[in-house]
């Protein structure tokens, strides 16, 4: 029989990479934390972590299991807040990965939402163009644009519709002009963003008949998708980005849409996790409350 308390000293092990940090987390000393790792790994019958004198790091069956460990002590919550009568009040930890401009334009305001109507909620919200790994890194779920490069994980869709557009400030276009067939951006400045550590510089584009592929190039390059869309606004070029992610500028006159007869490539939002166990009542509504938001923005989308 596995132990509540040993899952909790593997699963805060794992995320902080630390034993002593677990134990300081656990309020147990570093003693008993040793303990209760040896405890669970003579139980499963098998080696969690490979341990050194400096490290401490997960092993291939340690990585499979942490899932499984997490997806448990989140059931077993969920059970607690049912016995006491508060399943209609989530509350308890919500770790969550999003990408850099849609994380703090976009989806920040809309957690304060969130969080403003589960009060005894707790949101820890990591923020990076990198994606996080789901398997390693504290995360319960992942906000992501694309399509998930690991096909273990579970998608489930947020904005399954959503594109990426061509956009600029009215000052850059009062001063270069605006293209009016994707050819036209070679004679542009394009302002690029790195993806997965390469430039993102084919803008894809289809008019119904047929698509067509421009490799574009600008005097400015960025791995945080927040400050290419900053340089936008400011007039320093054209860029090509997910419309969930530009369409405030766009209400509000700050970018302008170009060659809206041309469709860009697809960018549908997913949230993402390891396994369909992870979809605790907390993870639920907030992707439902998500999906509502991006149909908003949606319903003003450019393309037909």
């Amino acid at each position: 029989m596995l132990r509540l308390d040993d899952l909790q000293v593997f699963v805060r092990t794992a995320e902080r990479g630390s034993l002593s940090a677990a134990a300081r987390e656990l309020d147990v000393s570093p003693a008993v934390a040793s303990a209760a790792l040896k405890r669970l790994e003579a139980a499963l019958q098998t080696r969690l972590f490979a341990r050194s004198t400096r490290s401490l790091r997960l092993t291939a069956e340690g990585e499979l299991f942490l899932a499984h460990a997490r997806a448990s002590l989140q059931s077993l919550e969920d059970g607690r807040q049912l016995l006491a009568g508060g399943r209609s009040e989530i509350a308890g930890v919500l770790q969550v990965s999003a990408p850099s401009d849609l994380g703090r334009n976009v989806l920040l305001p809309w957690f304060d939402e969130f969080q403003a109507q589960h009060p005894r909620l707790q949101l820890r919200l990591l923020i990076s163009d990198r994606q996080a790994d789901l398997y390693r890194q504290p995360v319960d779920v992942a906000i992501r644009l694309g399509q998930p490069p690991d096909s273990s994980l579970v998608a489930l869709p947020l904005a399954a519709d959503n594109r990426r557009v061509l956009c600029g400030a009215p000052a850059y276009f009062a001063r270069h002009g605006r293209p009016q067939q994707p050819d036209d951006l070679l004679r542009h400045n394009c302002l690029l963003y790195m993806l997965a550590g390469r430039a993102h510089e084919r803008w894809s584009f289809a008019d119904g008949k047929r698509s067509q592929v421009v490799t574009v190039s600008g005097d400015r390059i960025c791995d945080d998708a927040d400050v290419v869309r900053r340089w936008a606004v400011a007039g320093r070029g054209l860029v090509y980005k997910s419309w969930l992610d530009v369409a405030a500028d766009v209400r509000a006159g700050r970018l302008e849409v170009v060659l809206a007869d041309y469709q860009g490539e697809p960018a549908p939002l997913n949230l993402f996790c390891t396994h369909r166990a992870q979809l605790s009542r907390p993870v639920t509504l907030l992707r439902e409350f998500i999906q509502q938001r991006c149909a908003e923005l949606q319903r003003e989308r450019p393309w037909r």
